[in-house]
């Protein structure tokens, strides 16, 4: 009997841990994918590694930022799903990744969380041990605490929080020199 190679599931989460858009490309652009985004969306939200992660649990827990913005494009992708495991969302297993870059490569793990951030995923959900991706950050780093205090302050304000652009000194608009 022939090797017929790794499975669509296989290869998900391999294009997560690996941080390999070209992989999942390949795969999202084959049937039964390709054109089908409920099928797509169906197969990003259930498929889990052996320990009950979600493909997006996995490549943010990896710092797999190309495969995030990927799956974060699919139509239907659920943002704010919990691993069976700790219970952790995605934003959890982001700050995670954080904590095991040295600080020199934090800004790394920031556009991880930024990028979970800007999707909407919830910074508020507690994992099963009742914490929120906040409570994980190390100390150390500010600028992951102070994006997800900005992110959960937005999202208790209903998204009614205005962040100042100081780039445009005489407003939006203003064609005045």
């Amino acid at each position: 009997m022939a090797d017929e190679g790794a499975s669509p599931k296989e290869q998900l989460i391999e294009s997560c841990r690996r941080n390999n858009p070209e992989l999942l490309t390949t795969l999202l652009h084959h049937p039964p994918f390709h054109k089908h985004p409920k099928e797509t969306a169906h197969f990003l939200n259930t498929t889990t590694d052996a320990l009950g992660a979600g493909a997006l649990h996995v490549a943010a827990q990896y710092g797999s930022y190309e495969v995030l913005d990927l799956i974060l494009d699919q139509e239907g992708v659920e943002i704010d799903g919990r691993d069976r495991r700790e219970g952790d969302t995605c934003l959890h297993k982001a700050v995670r990744y954080c904590n095991t870059l040295s600080p020199e490569e934090w800004a790394d793990g920031k556009m991880v969380v930024d990028i979970l951030v800007d999707a909407g995923c919830d910074p508020r959900i507690r994992n099963k041990a009742k914490l929120r991706p906040i409570d994980l950050v190390d100390p150390r780093n500010k600028d992951v605490r102070t994006a997800l205090q900005h992110a959960e302050m937005a999202m208790t304000a209903g998204g009614d929080v205005v962040v100042e652009d100081d780039d445009e000194p005489n407003g939006p608009g203003s064609e005045s020199d």
